[in-house]
This record gives structure tokens, sequence and C-alpha cells, in this order.
């Protein structure tokens, strides 16, 4: 099918929004029967879904908002997640001092003693209480922090997360349309009309029998600018920011700190030589919504987590330790919570189906954990309208690079595999890229076989991969989403980068 036919194709689906929740809702859709489109005006993940904590879990600290219902949706997707993507998403112990501004030890105690047990059959470790002078865990912390406890939870590379349930939703013949703007829609009895902006000098028009406003904080803007609806329920914007600095202790483990104003803030291990420190929560001017600027970090920002880390650990920070920081804008359901850090996590939906006419269902809040929980509900919504969708399939089906059972198992044989390629790069590329980690090396028996080196492990072959099989166009999309190589790479490296991948277009 040429591209031109595409376009004039009448879909069953539209997607609008091309995060966590819209790659999640094509795949399911398409795996059930139905022709998608997803159109996504930047780059997939480039807002929300690549600034979160890097956190599949089950949200420790709503319980004390009595949110039950959610916390128990989430450990379960926490361990569904878990066997389908061992590459992506992987266990990680969190370390909770206790000390003398922290909530009760008893409350504490209560709390892990439910999250141990609200989602069911668990293959992670329990909680335990535990002195840290005794354990791995001391000679970090202050000495006021003698005991605490430890638990588990899972970290996930984010951004990737949201790539490979793209792939498998083309791969299973979903349209994936990145930079790609829904720029207006009209319904037409049974159907919507669909106008998209490629950026190309001309609108594009395609046929829908039903759409999905999944624009996260856009999706107010995308109602009523674009699809001219009206809607009673809103979105409340709330900024989460993180910082990176040098890596702050050993240890694979995490730390999840309680503030000041009772918030609390995780440290984790991020990329090998670094830590992850996150995250606020401030609320956004609602009249910022649908602007197209990226969230900045603010200074008082900044100095919160540095003085949130500082009252726990012996090795203190500043600002000036901060060697990159990344900013996110939550779309979290309005439930008319005062105080941002209430406001609940939890997703709400509308659906708009005036008899005889095409549906539409938009999407207000949610969260990376609960995403694919979230498709099933709205194509469970959907099914009235589509007779001969199939059933739920997602929760057994492997990511793209997700068919293993042992992901250390996996990456010892790949390391063995290639004796002349360096072990931590292997490792690396078997982190981001799963089984396919073999399609992408190739016949490549030593690094030289790769092509150029930009620096920081990224090879030309790996650039060539993603521009090919990840629709990665610009270098912020391979060296801050899809990796984090921009870590590491020097200035002449990114330009390097930079001009490979406009020769490779233009190519």
């Amino acid at each position: 099918m040429t591209e031109m036919r595409a376009r004039r194709q009448v879909y069953d689906l539209v997607v609008i929004g091309g995060g966590v929740n819209g790659v999640w809702i094509a795949r399911d859709a398409v795996g059930r029967g139905l022709t998608v489109l997803l159109c996504e005006q930047d780059d997939l993940a480039s807002a929300t879904s690549s600034a979160s904590s890097k956190l599949i879990h089950g949200g420790l600290r709503y319980l004390e908002q009595r949110e039950f219902r959610l916390v128990r949706e989430s450990l379960k997707e926490r361990e569904i997640q878990r066997q389908n993507a061992h590459h992506l998403i992987h266990p990680m112990r969190f370390v909770l001092p206790v000390g003398p501004n922290s909530r009760p030890r008893w409350m504490l105690q209560l709390g892990l003693w439910l999250y141990d047990r609200l989602g069911g059959f668990q293959t992670l470790p329990k909680s335990e209480a535990l002195d840290f002078r005794a354990t791995e865990y001391g000679g970090v912390l202050k000495s006021e922090f003698e005991n605490g406890f430890v638990y588990s939870d899972c970290w996930v590379d984010d951004a990737r997360y949201v790539v490979v349930n793209a792939v498998d939703a083309a791969r299973r013949g979903a349209k994936i349309c990145t930079r790609t703007r829904c720029v207006g829609a009209r319904r037409e009895g049974n159907r919507w009309r669909v106008e998209l902006d490629a950026g190309v000098g001309e609108n594009l028009e395609v046929r829908a029998r039903a759409i999905v406003n999944a624009a996260g904080p856009w999706v107010s803007s995308v109602l009523t600018n674009v699809l001219g609806a009206n809607t009673s329920t809103s979105v409340k914007l709330v900024r989460g920011s993180h910082i990176v600095v040098p890596r702050l202790y050993d240890g694979d483990h995490a730390h999840i700190l309680q503030a000041s104003d009772d918030r609390v803030v995780f440290v984790m291990p991020f990329e090998g030589t670094f830590s992850l420190i996150g995250t606020t929560d401030v609320e956004v001017d609602p009249e910022d919504e649908g602007k197209i600027e990226p969230p900045q970090i603010d200074e008082s920002e900044i100095a919160y987590l540095c003085e949130t880390v500082n009252q726990y650990f012996e090795k203190p920070i500043s600002p000036e330790d901060v060697v990159w920081n990344f900013s996110g804008v939550r779309p979290l359901y309005d439930d008319g919570s005062g105080n941002p850090s209430q406001i609940t996590r939890d997703y709400v939906l509308e659906v708009d189906a005036p008899k005889g006419e095409a549906p539409l269902v938009s999407i207000f809040g949610g969260k990376v954990t609960t995403a694919r929980k979230l498709a099933e509900t709205v194509l469970s919504r959907l099914q009235p309208h589509f007779v001969n969708m199939r059933d739920p399939w997602t929760e057994e089906a492997l990511l793209p690079g997700g068919e293993m059972d042992d992901f250390a198992y996996f990456a010892d044989e790949l390391v063995e595999d290639y004796p002349d390629f360096e072990e931590d790069w292997l490792r690396g590329i078997a982190r981001r890229h799963g089984t396919q980690a073999r399609a992408l090396i190739g016949t490549s028996r030593k690094p030289t076989d790769l092509g150029w080196n930009f620096g920081g492990g990224l090879y030309a072959a790996e650039v060539d991969w993603m521009m090919s099989h990840e629709w990665a166009r610009e270098p912020e999309d391979i060296l801050w989403r899809r990796t984090k190589c921009g870590l590491v790479i020097d200035e002449q490296g990114a330009a390097s980068l930079r001009d490979y991948m406009s020769r490779s277009r233009s190519g």
C-alpha cells in the first residue's frame, strides 16, 4: 500500500498522542483486529512519558490517600509488565530510612505490610525492617538514620518502553505518524473526518470510525480547539522535575526519602555513573495548557531536591553538582485537591458517543504503570461500536526484545558470544534492545564494524537502527530518549551525530 493510499484509508481508530497511553491503546487495538492510525505532534514519548521517575511501581505513598484500588491495580500491572519486558523493567530494592521527622514507624510498617499483599501473588521480595549498620545499605546515610525498611519495586526505561510498544503496534499493522499534528476533526455521521499536518506544506485527511484523545497535557486543548467538543472534566497540570548528579553511592538499590513537606523524593542509580533524584510537584497555570514549549526546572526545585538529599546523606550535594535535569507536566485528573502532591494519579475516561455518531474517548490522568490496563479499559468502552473486535490479549504478550526468561542470563550469553566487544557496551545494548541486540549487531565481530563512534558507546549501527525501526529523526530523539548518551557525548560527538542523521535523512 502506498503512502497516499494509506492517507485515504478509513481507519477504525485514530489515536491522538504518542505517549505511553496512546501507544498502548494503538497496540492493543490493532492486536484486536482494528485498523489504527496514531499521530504524535513531536517524537514518541517527547513530553510527559520520557520525564517520569522511571518507575513501574504500586505507589506506596498512595496508600496514605486511601487509593487502594489504584495501588492494587498498579501492583498487579507491575508483575505483568515485568514478565513481558525483562530488558526494560528491572527489580529494584528501595531503602526507606526512619528518622526523628519521619512518618511514625508503625504507619510505615502497616503500609508496607499492605503493599506486599494488595497485588496478590508477587515474585519480588517482600519488605523487611533493617538495622542499616549491619547491612550493605549502611555508610551512606547520616548517623541518625540507623534503621528503617527496604521494599521492592521496579525501574523502567520509560521512553524506550513507549517506543517498543509503538514498534509492536506497527508490526501488527498500525500506522505510526510522528511529527504529525491533528489540526482538526469533525463528525460526519458515523465517521470522523480527521485533518493531519505532517509539516510538508499540505494537510492530509483520513476517516475514522472512532477517535481516542490521548494527548496528555494537551487533552483539554485538543478537545476544545481540535475536536470542537465541550467537557466538564478537567486536568490539573503539575510539573515534576528531576536532577542528575554524579553517583552518590555504590549498589543497585534506591532510596525513598521523606521530605520536610511530607512529600517523598527518590534517589536512584542512573546510567551507571550517575544518580537520579526527583521529583517535585509544582502546579502549572491552566492558561499554559496547550503550549508547545517544554517545561523547565526552576532554581527553587533544584534547591528543594538538593536540600532533601542533604537531610539524609553524609555526602552533600549542591546545585553546582547537577549535570542534567528534566521536567515533565503531568496531566492529572482534577479531583479538587488543593495540594499538587495529593491529587489522584488514577485515570478517568470521558466517552462522547451520541447515538448513531462516531465515538470519542478522552483520557484524563494515568501513569506509566497502569497504561496497559488503561488501554484495555478504553477498548472495552469502544467494544459496542466494534462488534467484531477480538478479546483482550496483552496481558501475556511480550514486548519486542523481551523474548527471554531471564535478563541476566541473556546478557551473559551476549557477552560470551561477542568477545571482542566491551562488556559494558554489550550489557547496555542488551538493556536497550533486549533480544533485538543480535539483529542490531548483525555480522559485526568487532567495534569498528559498527561504523562511526560518536562517543559514549553510540555507534552508527545503532543510530541507523533507531532511524529505520524506531522513528528517530533528530539527535535529541536518540541522545535523550532512546538512549541517555547525551550525558557523556561531547559537543563534537553531538555535532557529528547531527550531521550523520541529516545526511541519512536526505540520502
